[in-house]
């Protein structure tokens, strides 16, 4: 009697093992980035900064709202 209850309990603790183990493989994040931001310089101040942050006019990017309206800087 012993002998079946020992086997039932090591058999219960191999199931739940594997489906923990199972479970936190499934809700592990994965790390990879699915598209990588782009970094783009400010036409006005030279500055680098990610795209989703940057205001595009044409072919320019800008940093900021007042840096779109005052148009590209000098050259340096």
């Amino acid at each position: 009697m012993i002998r079946l209850l020992f086997w039932i309990a090591l058999i219960a603790a191999a199931f739940w093992l594997w489906r923990k183990f199972k479970i936190s493989q499934e809700t592990r994040p994965d790390n990879t980035l699915e598209d990588p931001l782009k970094m783009v310089r400010c036409a006005h101040c030279g500055v680098h900064l990610p795209n989703d942050r940057a205001l595009r006019l044409g072919s320019q990017w800008y940093c900021s709202q007042a840096h779109l309206e005052q148009g590209p800087g000098r050259e340096r």
